[in-house]
């Protein structure tokens, strides 16, 4: 389940109380009051605070978990399975029923305690391996934990915008661009227990490579071939081919050429291991 417009939607009055439990000195209260109320500005004219916490500094999410740390309690109080994200929740059942009966159960307990409405688009009572959260999902067979086909895709688009040939950059530039961005990736993706397709995006990564260096050897190809190893004729097909840069990034001669050592040694790290 998702709340609906939470940040823009909190309770100053019921977020107070629960600061006032946890916190004693007075002018931090104070303090934080006059940020919460504070005027905003809306096409030109400032106009009064009613409700909502400020987003874009690091109060806001602070303030939005001391407030739903009460529903964390509720949830386990209740005995139930859960993970929770900001105002972004999931809950495991056993059941269909069980799951629209708890949903029911929050959202008046929601509504009542803290003033909150559930995202009627975003709620759901579905298998995990039908839903995401966080980037993350489940198979279905094995149950296991596995990136989300949509995280991934993310993650595609992101290098080919660093890979692109336009771009004019080195390979070793590249590479370190992408080391940087793959190691934070790996990073927050390591609780993944599926890793066949991160084995998959390993390749293709190196497949993108290749086909880089090809379309930045341009006629130099033959000779940089024969530079690496690459059997005369082997070399002389390849450049000969009538085959675009894409699918001559498959071929023995690139693999020859350019195996997965190189990019290793140039600093490539892997999305799996």
């Amino acid at each position: 389940m998702d709340l609906a417009k939470f940040f823009d939607s909190v309770n100053h009055d019921i977020l107070m109380q629960r600061i006032k439990r946890r916190i004693g000195d007075r002018a931090v209260l104070i303090l934080i009051n006059r940020i919460l109320k504070a005027d905003i500005m809306i096409n030109g004219q400032r106009e009064p605070n009613r409700a909502g916490t400020p987003q874009g500094g690091p109060l806001s999410p602070l303030l939005a978990n001391l407030l739903l740390d009460e529903l964390d309690k509720t949830l386990e109080a209740r005995g139930h399975r859960f993970a929770r994200y900001a105002d972004d929740c999931n809950i495991d059942v056993k059941s269909k029923r069980a799951g629209e009966r708890v949903l029911a159960n929050l959202k008046r307990y929601l509504h009542t305690a803290l003033r909150l409405t559930i995202n009627d688009a975003k709620r759901v009572v579905d298998r995990p391996w039908r839903r995401r959260f966080l980037g993350f999902t489940m198979s279905p067979k094995d149950k296991r934990l596995k990136v989300s086909d949509k995280a991934l895709n993310a993650f595609k688009q992101k290098v080919r915008s660093i890979s692109v040939r336009t771009r004019g950059r080195t390979i070793y530039t590249i590479i370190a661009e992408l080391r940087q961005y793959i190691q934070g990736w790996k990073a927050y993706f390591q609780l993944a227990e599926v890793t066949s397709p991160l084995r998959d995006i390993d390749k293709w990564i190196r497949r993108r490579l290749r086909c880089y260096h090809w379309k930045q050897w341009g006629r130099r190809g033959y000779r940089e071939l024969r530079k690496r190893g690459v059997e005369r004729e082997l070399a002389w097909n390849t450049c000969k081919s009538a085959h675009g840069p894409w699918r001559l990034s498959r071929s023995p001669a690139l693999y020859y050429a350019l195996p997965n050592k190189y990019f290793a040694e140039l600093g490539l790290p892997s999305v799996y291991r």
